[in-house]
């Protein structure tokens, strides 16, 4: 049985187009709604492929939100790049089935603002060797949800945010699309190797328990 799913987003959609580009025909999820807080381009991605497209009129009203994902019965709901909270009785119907993708390591370089541009001059002022992608749980909380995957990329000598940026983004890319695959073949988010991701092997997902920790936040950049 295909999972469906619906994928929320405030810019450009790049992490959408990677999941609408690896789930094709035959693929065990479908993306059946993209939501939006603003007129984002990216919706143009969806309505290209006649999927609904809708921007929230007000993104902090939870009741439309429900509406939405049940009247296009979504079973997991993926922040790739949305930028606000998603409200508190949606988190709490969904629990569990709600994840996002942040551009850096957590659970440092995360925070409310923390997306886009100053997340890697962040990892940049730190000094951190290293860099990388978030695949986490969504819970209330900025910063706060169990951390399912991380593909990871070096720093080097001279990086600007733009060209750190470019790295992550093309690990972001592998990492959500491979996520979203282990979810829907198991049913629910579960665990994914994100090294295995990272150099191109088949993911490897794992069925045990979850460990809660600091790590992600529900708006990291789109990316």
């Amino acid at each position: 049985m295909t999972m469906r799913i619906a994928v929320a987003i405030s810019g450009r959609g790049s992490n959408l187009e990677a999941l609408l580009h690896t789930l094709g025909p035959g693929a065990p999820a479908e993306v059946a709604l993209v939501l939006s807080d603003r007129s984002a381009p990216g919706l143009d991605l969806a309505r290209a492929r006649q999927i609904p497209a809708v921007v929230l009129t007000d993104s902090a009203d939870g009741e439309a939100w429900l509406v939405l994902l049940g009247r296009h019965r979504i079973e997991l709901l993926v922040l790739a790049g949305y930028l606000k909270l998603v409200p508190s009785s949606v988190i709490a119907r969904y629990r569990g089935r709600i994840i996002n993708i942040h551009p850096a390591l957590l659970p440092d370089f995360g925070g409310q603002g923390m997306y886009g541009r100053r997340v890697h001059q962040a990892v940049l002022d730190s000094g951190a060797r290293e860099s990388g992608a978030t695949v986490h749980l969504v819970d209330e909380a900025y910063d706060h949800g169990a951390t399912l995957a991380q593909a990871r990329v070096p720093v080097l000598p001279g990086d600007t945010p733009e060209r750190l940026a470019e790295r992550v983004l093309q690990q972001e890319h592998r990492l959500l699309p491979a996520v979203v695959l282990a979810a829907a073949r198991a049913g629910r988010p579960v665990v994914v190797d994100g090294s295995r991701v990272a150099s191109h092997e088949s993911p490897e997902s794992h069925e045990s328990r979850i460990t809660s920790r600091g790590s992600g936040m529900q708006g990291a950049a789109d990316s």
